[in-house]
């Protein structure tokens, strides 16, 4: 199967991907840039296929285990970071952080410890490939020490490539950008969205106009909307959609919110109610509480007290 078979609704990233591999033009480093869930890891997986491919001197056996290899990422060529929590120090994924069920109160970001590790890692030559690939998930949670120390190794990167994923160039540092290739990707159409969907066996997310249109036109991006819909209570959920109809109602509410949920799910809640009371009433009224919740969790106020003040605002 060829490499960027599964890619679906990014034509001009396949174009200029391919092409930069055909004609033996490949740029040190590449910016992925589009919203969250559009393909653009899978597109980095992709293209890291095209550029792991190993030498002619390698066994058969490393040619037809590659794609398997770089999914997994355990190819010696090959570094994957995502941004990592602290929790008594030591890093931990989104997905590690999730397993061990760790209270998370400020998100996930690059640390300038894991850029260190990636000038480490460039300081060896690529094993068994021409090059060595590195992908950076989610670049614009660096901070600036840890884009500073990105940026000395994008000058002088030596046999690799660089893959920094990113929603949008405004949201790096230019002089990152500056020393980037920039491929494109664009939010994708109905039509596209329920073929993922149906292929990736959440058909059931087309039934759910909320979620869809929290999803604005990412595939990705519904089926992290719908797994985090599911992971609310269902009594609590059926709750916080309705009106509190007495002052009471509404603080018990709030105690019930912030005892359940930790504070990225009361974050996601608030995006979530904002597009539930827009669709069905249209009131710009309630919305304005819930951006304000949003601003003081980000803020880290405490919890109960936003959602009581939130909720007896929507009242």
């Amino acid at each position: 199967m060829p490499p960027f078979t599964l890619l679906l609704g990014q034509p001009q990233a396949i174009e200029l991907l391919t092409r930069a591999v055909t004609q033996n033009r490949i740029a040190p480093a590449y910016l992925f840039v589009g919203a969250p869930g559009v393909g653009r890891s899978l597109a980095a997986r992709c293209f890291a296929e095209l550029l792991l491919i190993p030498h002619s001197s390698f066994p058969i056996s490393h040619h037809s285990s590659l794609r398997s290899r770089i999914e997994q990422r355990n190819h010696p060529d090959l570094l994957w970071v995502e941004p990592t929590y602290l929790h008594q120090g030591k890093r931990y994924s989104a997905a590690e952080a999730t397993e061990l069920g760790l209270k998370r109160k400020a998100p996930p970001e690059i640390r300038l410890d894991q850029v260190r590790e990636i000038a480490q890692f460039l300081s060896r030559p690529p094993l068994e490939a021409e090059r060595s690939v590195i992908v950076l998930e989610c670049a614009e949670s660096m901070a600036e020490p840890a884009a500073n120390g990105l940026l000395k190794t994008l000058e002088e990167p030596g046999k690799a490539t660089l893959i920094l994923i990113a929603p949008s160039t405004e949201s790096l540092l230019p002089t990152l950008v500056s020393r980037c290739q920039r491929i494109p990707f664009r939010r994708l159409d109905e039509e596209t969205i329920a073929q993922i969907l149906t292929q990736a066996d959440y058909e059931e997310i087309l039934q759910h106009p909320d979620v869809l249109a929290l999803a604005q036109g990412s595939p990705g991006e519904a089926i992290v909307h719908w797994q985090q819909l599911q992971a609310i209570p269902p009594d609590l959920l059926s709750a916080v959609t309705q009106i509190p109809d007495s002052l009471r109602s509404s603080l018990e509410l709030a105690r019930k919110i912030a005892q359940t949920l930790d504070t990225e799910a009361q974050l996601w809640l608030v995006d979530y109610l904002q597009q539930h009371h827009w669709q069905r009433s249209g009131q710009s009224t309630r919305l304005q509480p819930l951006e304000n919740a949003r601003r003081y969790l980000l803020q880290f106020v405490q919890p109960r007290l936003v959602w009581e003040v939130t909720l007896m605002a929507m009242r």
